[in-house]
């Protein structure tokens, strides 16, 4: 059985290896359930790395046109620009945490999130247990297996004395502060100020823009709580979803810092230096803003990434099935839309998104369109989504 399992996915791997070459694409980003029989389609929630039609492309933009014929009132869309927090606060106040599922897949996609040495860890721990769990029915493919291993990794490594949070173990007889760390200390960066600030004894510096109510925020503590030397921020405009993260049972100061920020603002200083971020995690966050504020905010956030410090992204596309779906009267601006409960989104292309961070300096590592198609197959529904992911690094 162990075998031929292992088989499989060795084949399962080998195939999207061939059938990605003369596009360059890899296998392991974006997921590796192909749909190869479409009498098939509805045996899963989703399928991975679509190709459209010369006639499915022209259908999308034909829908998309119509439903920008008749656009949101001037002012209108002065009021959603204005009252954006209230909007996204409303939002959580009335979802809470419930309408966003925790971003587990994250570290497979952006596994520099991760300090190297803890990346190299996790990538032995993968490559040793990869072949004994393949999880038919996830809808991001065989992700699970992964963070399924790596739940056994912590719970072998740090099982004595300690509490899980959200699937994961970190002990807190061990966990300690940055400020607890002697490699934190004297580490010869020039942070360009003498007080003392959230992390300011940290090694490793990650930033979460539009932390939400934690979806990121807590997949990424419950492995970075036991690996010295690491800091989380993480902030969000709308106060009401910081609370939210303040008051998780799994939020600890020792790690991580909420902060209430509008990254809109140039005036308003982030509670740390510039250039001392090792990573900055954009996601389904900049097509919140207003499409003539993006550059500047892009701009803003090169400046706090260090020297070879990654910023990765990821965000709608377009066409997405998302997009398509707006009815008329709901557009703003070109390809930027209000939804229903007050709240806006942008739909990108690759360019697009290439243009902004090259315009801020950053160097492209990645640079995806990731098509999928969703399947509910309860009511035998398909629904094209597209996303943009991207990685760009700050020049040495």
């Amino acid at each position: 059985n162990f075998i031929t399992r292992l088989s499989a996915l060795c084949l399962r791997k080998s195939k999207m290896q061939q059938r990605h070459q003369s596009s360059r694409r890899p296998a392991v980003p974006l997921g590796s359930r192909i749909l190869t029989d479409p009498s098939k389609v509805y045996e899963h929630n989703m399928w991975d790395h679509m190709q459209w039609s010369r006639e499915e492309e022209e259908n999308a933009k034909e829908r998309a046109a119509e439903n920008s014929l008749v656009k949101v009132q001037w002012e209108e869309r002065d009021k959603y620009e204005r009252e954006a927090s209230k909007y996204w606060n409303e939002f959580y106040k009335t979802h809470k945490n419930k309408f966003f599922k925790d971003r587990n897949w994250l570290f497979l996609e952006f596994p520099e999130i991760l300090p190297e040495k803890k990346r190299e860890k996790l990538k032995t721990e993968e490559r040793s247990s990869e072949c004994t769990k393949i999880n038919s029915t996830n809808s991001f493919s065989h992700k699970n297996e992964i963070f399924e291993e790596g739940e056994k990794y912590w719970k072998k490594n740090y099982g004595g004395g300690s509490t899980s949070v959200q699937g994961y173990v970190c002990n807190k007889k061990e966990a300690k502060s940055p400020t607890d760390n002697p490699q934190g200390k004297n580490c010869g960066e020039e942070l360009g100020r003498l007080e003392s600030f959230p992390g300011s004894d940290a090694t490793y510096r990650i930033l979460e823009v539009g932390c939400g109510a934690g979806n990121s925020v807590f997949p990424i503590l419950k492995v970075l709580c036991n690996t010295p030397g690491t800091f989380l921020y993480c902030c969000d405009f709308a106060s009401g979803a910081v609370e939210l993260v303040k008051s998780h049972s799994s939020y600890n100061s020792a790690w991580c810092s909420a902060f209430v920020h509008d990254v809109c603002d140039d005036a308003l200083p982030y509670p740390f230096p510039d250039e001392i971020l090792d990573v900055i995690l954009l996601v389904f966050v900049l097509s919140t803003i207003h499409p003539d504020r993006m550059q500047g905010v892009v701009n803003r956030l090169a400046k706090l990434l260090k020297p070879g410090g990654m910023l990765l992204f990821r965000d709608y596309g377009r066409y997405d099935t998302a997009q398509l779906r707006f009815k008329k009267g709901h557009c703003l601006s070109e390809n930027f839309y209000v939804r229903g409960d007050g709240t806006r989104v942008y739909f990108f292309t690759k360019d697009e998104v290439w243009n902004m961070f090259n315009l801020a300096g950053l160097t492209e590592v990645q640079n995806l369109v990731d098509r999928r198609l969703q399947v509910n197959r309860k009511k035998k529904v398909k629904m094209q989504r597209v996303w943009i992911q991207s990685k760009f690094q700050k020049p040495l």
